[in-house]
Parts: structure tokens; sequence; C-alpha cells
């Protein structure tokens, strides 16, 4: 068994790109080997700022020899199939090929060929240079006059074999034994023979820590030490962290101090400045909780003087930095939120106007979603009129991650409500699955309104998502709008409120030239609606157009039409049930009861909870057992036409029938009346309960009652108790959607 090591050293690899480059090149070599007819023990990646590494142990030495037979054409076969034969197999004469016999098929033609094991240092020179030539990376470059491309210049390649350098040419570099250390502490190079001595010297006179892993380790014990010397705590950030360990080979942790008048600006802007120019940790002082003036920055080099003049260095860039940001902050706090707001009809939203008529939309509609939600009106529009306004401070140009959190500093340093300022800040929540929900009233009203704007608006323009493709990321904002109402247990009818947004949409995005003609269309075209002479399809189909045609609607016209908007509801539908899957709900349940036409997403999830329970116990799973008989049934009758148009229950026949029917049939009479009380509560529970009174009966039915009787009329009764049970238990949910 052999070993094998491979690097791949070239000039700085960007941080972002190491760990996938380490992966994608240990699974391209494994599987060059295997297809090769090699087999190892074990295949270990290594990847740092300048290096990927791949260590493989217990290699086997040679492939095996294979033997493998190709059937060919009858013998006799036209000469065309013989020729084509003999390419495919590789065979110069037919007579180098056997002849098999088949009791059936007759005689024909069989290849045997055999192909002889190769050399692992055969296999791995023809391996490796292919998959350099081969390799994606998500940018890279080409030098000097070759045409290879890698992500920053290629300066060595390193690859043995049992101490052996395996021989191959990449684009004019030459393969060897040889590695380098870091640039300053120990540079080499370093003739390697083994995984134990490429490790033993890198991570010696070498200087390289060569696995993340190892790095991470380093810098994590790093910032536990300074921080613990200097009374502070390190403001975890997982994400730098993992930048800055594909930054430095010899990572080394140095406390910096800044100067203490910057913590004047708003916190975030410090760290963000730390974080995006600089890589550096922000920290916190222990006692107050607070911003401390200091950070840690992971350095590449270890100093004779302990990082002193490291740290003094990069306060001094750090320094510069918040200046420009301290200027940045100056700047804005001189401009009133309302006129940068002004500044926003410069900016185009997609075919929906600019930034600005978005406000005047989402500002409207914040005030009417205000009472819902249990906000004051007046300051749902202020805070909507002043959410975007920061887009165009000088801040947010600089730091486009700011944006909201630099509008609610300027909100409150203007004298604003503070509720205005945190919805300001809270309208884009959530972003992400690990953010946060609105929980203030008049946040949870505009970040609503923000979402619903958007999604109708895009609807309006068929700007919709398709399949993996959301240039606009309107799966995160209904996504965001299903989070918000259920976090918050906010009840409210979506059909309405799209039918709102719609209104206002199209409202202000008006031209006045065009205002009298829309109107008259319209009104002639909700008259005819409204007397019955055209449908609600047929008003939709006409008035889209129409609404293209002349852009404007008075504000109340769409919420005067019950119509539901089924596309963008069914769009809700979806994301609700990747919601509730990850909370462990089934998606049926969610079908089932998206099924009643319900658009309280509050009142869906409770009853999908109620059900899920239900049908967990005994009595839910026999019920929903005779529902599905029951309604197979029906479904067969409807299929012939043979269903009653009568099917209301006949009780002097139900008199007359066995005990188990006139059971059933009062169970039914009692279980709907009993029904009602919960469901009007909004009991689902409790509704459920009374439901699985029929359990029983429905059972009992089953057993002893035949339901095609000879008799038409006894037949025709019975049929109308199997609808009764169906539509009792459709009161709940749609059973017939549910799987089982």
């Amino acid at each position: 068994m052999a070993e094998l090591l491979l690097e791949i050293f070239s000039e700085e690899i960007p941080a972002r790109m190491q760990a996938k480059a380490e992966s994608d090149l240990g699974a391209a070599l494994e599987k060059a080997l295997g297809e090769a007819g090699l087999s190892w023990s074990a295949l270990e990646t290594a990847s740092g700022p300048r290096r990927l590494t791949v260590f493989v142990d217990g290699l086997t030495e040679r492939s095996a020899d294979v033997k493998e037979e190709r059937k060919g054409p009858k013998v006799g076969a036209p000469d065309k199939a013989i020729e084509g034969f003999l390419r495919s197999a590789g065979l110069s004469d037919i007579s180098q090929a056997e002849v098999r016999s088949d009791p059936k098929k007759g005689d024909f033609y069989v290849a045997v060929i055999e192909t002889p094991g190769r050399d692992a240092k055969d296999i791995i020179a023809e391996a490796v240079p292919a998959i350099i030539r081969g390799f994606h990376w998500p940018k890279s470059m080409r030098w000097g006059k070759g045409e290879l491309r890698w992500v920053r210049p290629l300066q060595r390649i390193t690859c043995v074999l049992d101490g052996q350098i395996v021989p191959f040419d990449v684009d004019g570099l030459a393969s060897g034994n040889e590695t380098e250390g870091h640039r300053v502490h120990g540079r080499g190079p370093y003739t390697v023979t083994s995984r134990k001595d490429y490790e033993a010297q890198l991570g010696g006179a070498g200087h390289v820590k060569l696995t993340r892993d190892e790095r991470r380790q380093v810098i994590l014990e790093g910032i536990e030490k300074v921080c613990a010397e200097a009374g502070l705590e390190w403001i975890e950030d997982k994400g730098l962290l993992e930048e800055v360990v594909g930054l430095a080979e010899w990572p080394v942790v140095v406390l910096g101090n800044m100067d203490p008048d910057f913590l004047a600006l708003p916190p975030e802007v410090i760290q963000l400045s730390m974080r995006t120019h600089q890589k550096y940790f922000a920290v916190n002082d222990k006692k107050t909780g607070k911003l401390a003036p200091n950070f840690i920055v992971v350095a590449n080099i270890d100093a004779a003087d302990g990082g002193k003049k490291l740290a003094e260095g990069n306060s001094r860039v750090l320094s510069a930095r918040l200046d420009d940001a301290r200027f940045f902050w100056d700047l804005d706090k001189a401009k009133p939120l309302e006129e940068m707001a002004e500044k926003l009809s410069t900016i185009a939203f997609k075919n929906l106007g600019s930034v600005r008529d978005k406000v005047e939309r989402v500002a409207a509609l914040a005030r009417e979603l205000a009472p819902k939600v249990g906000a004051d009106p007046d300051l749902a529009e202020r805070a909507a009129r002043l959410a975007k306004a920061d887009l165009v401070s000088e801040m947010v140009g600089e730091f486009p991650e700011l944006q909201g959190m630099m509008g609610r500093y300027y909100a409150l340093e203007a004298g604003e409500p503070a509720a205005v300022a945190d919805a300001i800040r809270d309208h884009y929540k959530p972003q992400g699955p690990s953010d946060s929900v609105p929980t203030n009233s008049v946040g949870i009203a505009v970040a609503l309104a923000d979402k619903l704007d958007t999604l109708v608006g895009f609807w309006a323009i068929d700007e919709k998502p398709t399949g993996s493709k959301d240039p606009f990321a309107l799966r995160r904002a209904a996504l965001g709008v299903v989070r918000i109402l259920l976090e918050n247990a906010v009840r409210l009818p979506l059909r309405s409120d799209f039918l709102r947004a719609a209104s206002i949409t199209n409202y202000l995005l008006s031209r006045e030239t065009e205002r009298k003609a829309y109107i008259e269309a319209h009104r002639e075209l909700l008259s005819l609606y409204r007397d019955g002479q055209i449908s609600e399809r047929t008003f939709y189909e006409v008035s889209g157009p129409l609404a293209v045609k002349y852009p404007v609607a008075e504000n109340d016209w769409f919420s005067q039409v019950e119509f539901v908007h089924e596309d963008l509801l069914s769009f809700f539908a979806d994301r609700l049930k990747q919601y509730l899957r990850d909370q462990g709900q089934r998606h049926d349940l969610i079908d089932a009861v998206f099924a009643l036409g319900e658009d309280d997403l509050v009142l869906i999830t409770r009853r999908v909870e109620a059900l899920g329970a239900f049908l967990d116990t005994e009595d839910g799973a026999n019920l929903l057992a005779g529902y599905k008989r029951a309604a197979n049934i029906l479904r067969a009758e409807e299929k012939k036409g043979e269903l009653p148009e009568d099917l209301s229950v006949n009780a002097g026949l139900i008199a007359k029938g066995p005990a188990e029917e006139q059971a059933l049939a009062k169970a039914l009479t009692e279980v709907q009346a009993a029904i009602e009380g919960p469901l009007e509560a909004e009991d689902f529970t409790g509704a459920m309960a009374e439901l699985a009174r029929l359990r029983g009966p429905v059972d009992a039915f089953f057993e002893a009652v035949m339901v095609n009787d000879d008799d038409a009329a006894v037949r025709a009764n019975r049929l109308a108790l199997l609808t009764q049970i169906r539509d009792t238990l459709h009161r709940v949910a749609d059973f017939s959607r549910i799987d089982g």
C-alpha cells in the first residue's frame, strides 16, 4: 500500500473560496482514482491561503487487470454490422473474436477484451493534470503566455507517491517534491518525502498551520486569552471567523485600541467598519456590556514586540475608516429624513414606478393595516413614509447592510417617537430563517405593508419566481409575512389585503390625464358584475388589461369586490407549508385545511395542529378510514351518474332500517349541532372531540349495513347518509386530501 501527497501551491486564494475548493479537489481526485480502479483506506484534505492539499493513505500500487466480454452480432451478419463491432471492440479482424452458441439465438461473436492494470504512478500522472485543467473556480485568471486558468497564478505542484516524485507537467509547470512555508518566518523551500515529513516541516520551521480546524482553534484560544486579560468579551461573529481562518497561515491574535471618541458613532457602524474593511473583531466591555474602544485583529506574523507596533498600525488604519464614517454620520444628521425621502423619486422600482411611489403605497396600506394589528394609524403611516429614506444617506451608500438601522438612528436624532424609529429598523425583517420578526405593532404594520405591496406589485406585472430563480426575493417576502402573522398571532385575512394592496397600487400609479377614462370604464364594468351580467372571472379578465391601459382606480374600488387572487394565495400556501413542515406538521393536513378556502393563517395553523392531534388518536384514524370508505362509495356512484338528486335523509326510512343505521343518523344529527359552538368559538380541538363521537356509529354502520340496497329508495337514503358524513367532516377540513 502506498501513500500519496498532493499539494497545489499558488498565490493567495480568496478566503471565501478555500473550503469549497478543498472539498472539490478531494472529490475530484477520489473520483479519478476510483474510476481508474485504485482503492485506498483514507483520503483527507486541507486548505490555506496559498495551498490545497490532499493526503491519500493505503493506496493500492496498481489497478487490477480487467477482463471484459462484449457481445457482437450473429455469425453471418451483414458486413457493416461486423465492421461496427470490430471498431467498438478494438479488434482488427473478426478472427480475433470468439464464437459462442445460444440454443435459441444461434451462433454469435464475442470479443474478449483484456485490459492490463496500470501503476498508480501512471494513473496519478494522468489524473492530476486533468483535474487542474478542468477545476472550477467562481472566478479564475490566466497569467503569462499560458492557457491554464486558476484562481491565482500557480507556483508549485508537489506530488509525491511513497517518497518518489510523480512526474507530469501542467502548462509548463513541472511537478516536484518541494513546498514553501510562511513568507516571513520560514519560506523554505522544503523537500518532502511523506505526509509526516510534510506536516513536520511546515508546522515547524515553515510556520504554517495546515488545516482550517487548526487555525480556527488557535484563533479562538487567542481571542479567549486577550479578552480574559483585558476584561472584555468577544462579540461572536462566525462568518468573520471563517474568513480570517482563510487569511492567516500562522494566525496570531492581537488586541488593539481605538480612540474612545469614536464610540459616539452607532455601534453597528463601528462593528461593520471593522468587519467589512479591516476584518477586525469587535468586543464589549464585560462590566457594561457595551462596545469597548478595542478591537481584535488576527495577524499572519509573530511580531518580536508581541504585536505592539502591529496593533498601533491597525489602530491608525481603523481611525481613518471611522473618521470617514463619522463624516458620513454628521453629514446625514444634518439632513431631515423628509428631505432624504424626496430623493427616493430618483430610484426606479422595477416597472412599479419609483421607490418614492412604493413608499406612498406602503404608507397608505400600513395606515389601513394598523388597526388590524393594534397599531396607531398615524404612527404606522409616518414610519412607512420614512422607512426607505436612509437608502439615499451617505452611510447606507457606504454600508448597504445598515439600511433601516441607520434610518432608526436618524429618526431618533430628529425626535421621532421610538415606535416609529423601531418600525423603520424592523420593516425589512425577517431577512432570513434565523432573523427575528418585528414585534411592536407599528413595525408589524409597516413590515406587512411593505411585503404585501411588493408581492402584489410583482404579481401584477407578472414577475413571479420561476423554478429556482427568485431575483426579487419574493419567496422570502411571502415567508416573512407568514412568520410575522404566526409568530405574533396576528389575525389578518389575506384575500382582502391583497385586494387592498392592488387597489392602492393601481391608484397611486395613476396618471391624472387618464383618471376619468379609467373610472368611467371601471364603473361600467363593476355595475355589470354587480348586476350579475358578467362573472367574477370575466370582471378580472377585462379589468386587468383595463388597469394596464389606464393605471388608476379610486381608493376603494377593488375592496368593493370579493375576489381572490388564487395564484398569489397558492404561493402563500406553499410558504405556509414550508414553515409548518419545519415545525413538524404534515403537508397533507395543510392542504386539507386550505381547501376550506380559509385565508387567516393563524386560524389555518390552529386547525392543522388540532387536526394532526386528532388523527394521531385511534378515534381519528378510524374515523378517517370510515370517511374514505364513504367518500369512495359516493365517488363511484357519481362516476356512474346514478347519485340521486335529492340527497336529504328520509327519517321515515331510517326508522324502518337496522339499528346501526338509526344510530348513525342520530349521531350525525347530534354532532352537526354540537360542532357549531366550538367552530364558532374557533375551538378546533373541541370540534374534533365532537367528531370523534362518530367513530363508533360509522364503524358499526359499515359492518352491518349494505349501502347499495336493492330498494332504490333505501339505497338513495343511505347514500344521503354517507353524504352527511362527508359534509359534516368537511366543516373541519377536507378529509379527502389527507393521506392514509
